[in-house]
């Protein structure tokens, strides 16, 4: 018997209100971690630049925790091992509050911050150092040289590892399907288990994810070659 292609049962009705959710439940994960990992990237760039050397110990360790235990490990821990040595009224509050996706932010952000902080030092050592030295000659301080001279030109520079990187989060969201957590991957699966069009279903996800991967590269492409240095 030959196979029928039938996309109208899955794009209209309920299971297409199901696969918008769920493509919205993707892009609020994909931001909200985004903004985690840039925070905490940039503040373990900047410990492991002017920070002693146990500080620097710290944040290596730090960085070779999250690239060395696999993503889906750690939403695992943060969802079934850290929820369960939390106080009681800290459990209640998170159970109430869609603490599926609530983990899912942090164990992405938190492991993408690693990767974010590498960029940066990277970024931050391509900088010449007369640059940090004619900065504080001017009479800036420390933390106003990284902001003002240092920290935008390790932008710039580290700008097309960010964007891998920011592509690698978004498509690492589908982990969180693992504690539950229905975005895309969750709501395609279970779309196909309902009306059994396994080959409609997934081929309409990879679609979505080709497509926002490919948004992501090309406004990186456009802001790197927008903010470029010159000569490099």
């Amino acid at each position: 018997m030959n196979y029928r292609l039938d996309f109208d049962a899955i794009l209209h009705g309920e299971y297409g209100a199901m696969l918008i959710r769920g493509l919205k439940l993707t892009l609020f994960l994909t931001v909200e971690a985004w903004i985690l990992a840039v925070i905490v990237g940039t503040a373990l760039a900047v410990l492991r630049l002017g920070g002693g050397r146990v500080i620097e110990k710290c944040v290596q360790a730090y960085v070779a925790y999250h690239q060395s235990v696999p993503m889906l490990v750690q939403i695992l821990l943060w969802y079934f091992g850290i929820s369960s040595i939390l106080p009681e009224p800290a459990q209640s509050w998170m159970n109430a509050h869609n603490c599926e996706f609530l983990f899912s932010v942090i164990a992405i952000g938190l492991c993408m911050a690693a990767y974010i902080s590498e960029d940066l030092r990277s970024g931050l050592r391509a900088v010449p150092y007369g640059q940090q030295e004619a900065s504080r000659s001017l009479g800036l301080s420390y933390l106003k040289t990284l902001r003002h001279v240092v920290l935008p030109q390790a932008v710039r520079v580290a700008t097309p590892a960010l964007i891998n990187h920011s592509v690698l989060l978004f498509k690492n969201t589908s982990l969180a399907m693992a504690i539950g957590c229905a975005e895309l991957s969750y709501a395609t699966r279970e779309i196909e288990n309902h009306t059994f069009r396994t080959f409609e279903s997934y081929l309409i996800a990879t679609v979505v994810y080709l497509l926002i991967s490919l948004l992501i590269m090309a406004t990186g492409a456009v802001t790197a070659g927008k903010y470029r240095i010159k000569g490099r």
